[in-house]
């Protein structure tokens, strides 16, 4: 006989499914952590062997509600001028201050401030996934945890009822006695 649950709904699909969310979830959680400590450590080796200069905030621009603020640089290595980007994200210098910055040596547009942002808007995609993965979690981890055998407490073993002393009425009637608590003053 066949069952009438249809292939798509069976418990070890089901179990591979809130597995396959878990480590998706954090894996897309993981994401945006192991990117940060790549550019942590990419803002130490540009410190470290980038060519140190100054650059002058020459703009500031606003998006739309006040959500995010970008200084615009403009800066000279070997006698080029360089315009870039940095996000305002703890520190925003006013237009015409100067920022010592140091910048690759290979691609002159990437640098990074003495303030620790780098140039451009890094890492973005990487916190909306990481946000993502979050969700992901938070759904997976209790639909993983309703799929689980757990001991039910209904189960737990109770101690046999005493037997029903036989009533008056012969053997087959009992009788219950209700006996009422005396309260203490």
């Amino acid at each position: 006989m066949r069952s009438s649950t249809p292939p798509w709904r069976s418990p070890a699909l089901t179990a591979l499914g809130c597995v396959f969310l878990l480590v998706a979830g954090g894996a897309l959680l993981w994401l945006p952590i192991h990117t940060q400590n790549e550019l942590d450590d990419w803002q130490a080796e540009l410190r470290t062997h980038g060519v140190p200069t100054r650059a002058l905030v020459h703009d500031q621009v606003t998006k739309r509600g006040g959500t995010s603020k970008t200084m615009y640089f403009r800066y000279e290595v070997d006698g080029r001028t360089y315009e870039r980007e940095v996000a305002c994200v703890e520190v925003c210098r006013s237009i015409g201050d100067e920022v010592p910055i140091w910048v690759n040596r290979v691609d002159p547009g990437d640098f990074v401030t003495d303030f620790g942002q780098l140039s451009g808007h890094r890492g973005r995609l990487q916190g909306g996934l990481g946000a993502a993965g979050f969700m992901l979690l938070v759904v997976a981890i209790p639909l993983a945890l309703s799929r689980l055998p757990w001991p039910s407490r209904s189960r737990r073993r109770t101690p046999p009822r005493p037997a029903a002393a036989p009533g008056p009425g012969g053997t087959d009637a009992t009788v219950r006695i209700r006996h009422k608590r005396k309260r203490r003053r």
